[in-house]
């Protein structure tokens, strides 16, 4: 395990780690009834006198008006308005947001509208990524099979475009993009621990201690983040920019969720993870190269610093002890571990092709343009 130092990513003042998230902009149909029934009271106190006994029916309504029961439902559920929905259905498991009460995280009726979302999404993403074939069934085998999926990996290289080429507003609009993840770093992948055992448990509390800073609340990774994302002139408020990051990033974002809060897909979330890792070290060491050639010191790099060594042993870790045991252990959660470690590097790709495409037309990443640093 790493230990961060305290001489470069000192940080006595985190200011990121008690906000709700900001109650989001809706963008459509589903998303706004969905966000005006949870600000309008507790569950329990609603007047259910304007929509029967159910105040979810309107966004039970406006599914169905969107056909997300439908033949097309794997599209819809890809749109904004549906991902933003989902988002906001899972950020009650997480930090909150802003307005909605506590009580509605566990209401019945909310956890059947977001079923209705997950199965249509769950699809998309399976339709997105196939499984990856794989022979072997003990840890190293299955560790190689990781390693090889993250090294055959042809996504276009967002952090080789940063290094080289980005301006400043690209790089500015990067850090805005990751941030509706990072500012929750390694968040999702914790839900697996109590689900796991033995030694790919182990591995897991390991990797994610040194995401939490190993008991030094500065060295959090997600506070490194918002460090980084102030010295840069952004809002380091817990999603700050949700309102204008598009759907591909809530794709990526709300993946790692479903992954995590499902029980039945913990091999997949730990894929997920493994696959992260394995694809973290040298893309960090570009990012940072990237915004010192831009003219940006150790406050603003340090978060992508902290990851070259980090992650370099975070990769080991997690493909041998964590992913490949998990495998070895559960033999049925195999084709999961592999797939999830697939399905990250899809996801995660999309965003960049995203970004680089709009980027070299001479268009903003974002559905809001940055206010000038």
């Amino acid at each position: 395990m790493t230990t961060p130092t305290t001489t470069s990513h000192t940080d006595p003042t985190p200011t990121t780690a008690s906000h709700r998230m900001p109650a989001p902009q809706p963008r459509g149909p589903v998303s706004t009834t969905l966000l005006a029934a949870l600000t309008a009271g507790s569950p329990d106190d609603v007047d259910p006198g304007a929509h029967g006994t159910d105040p979810l029916a309107p966004v039970a309504a406006a599914l169905e008006a969107v056909g997300i029961d439908g033949p097309d439902a794997t599209a819809v559920v890809l749109t904004e308005d549906v991902q933003l929905a989902l988002l906001v259905m899972y950020e009650l498991h997480y930090r909150g947001v802003d307005g909605v009460d506590d009580a509605w995280e566990w209401h019945p009726g909310l956890l059947a509208l977001r079923a209705r979302v997950e199965r249509p999404f769950e699809a998309a993403l399976r339709a997105r990524v196939p499984q990856p074939q794989c022979d072997a069934t003990d840890a190293g085998g299955v560790a190689a099979r990781l390693f090889q999926l993250a090294a055959d990996d042809d996504s276009p290289s967002l952090s080789r475009y940063v290094a080289r080429k980005a301006d400043a507003a690209q790089a500015r609009e990067l850090i805005a993009l990751r941030s509706i993840y990072q500012l929750k770093e390694a968040d999702p992948h914790t839900w697996a621990i109590p689900r796991l055992s033995g030694v790919p448990k182990a591995a897991l509390v390991e990797i994610q201690s040194d995401e939490y800073g190993g008991g030094h609340p500065g060295h959090m990774h997600h506070e490194l983040y918002a460090r980084t994302m102030r010295g840069m002139g952004l809002d380091a408020t817990y999603g700050a920019y949700l309102d204008a990051v598009p759907a591909v990033t809530l794709v990526a974002v709300n993946a790692m969720s479903l992954l995590g809060l499902h029980r039945r897909l913990r091999g997949a979330i730990v894929g997920h993870l493994a696959a992260y890792e394995m694809t973290s070290s040298i893309p960090c060491r570009q990012y940072g190269n990237g915004l010192r050639r831009l003219g940006h010191d150790e406050s603003v790099t340090g978060y992508f610093d902290e990851h070259v060594e980090a992650d370099a042993v975070h990769e080991q870790i997690a493909g041998r002890d964590l992913a490949g045991r998990l495998a070895e252990q559960e033999p049925a959660l195999r084709d999961d571990v592999l797939w999830g470690a697939a399905l990250c590097l899809a996801v995660e790709g999309d965003v960049g092709a995203y970004a680089m495409e709009r980027w070299q037309h001479g268009e903003s990443a974002l559905r809001v343009p940055l206010p000038a640093a």
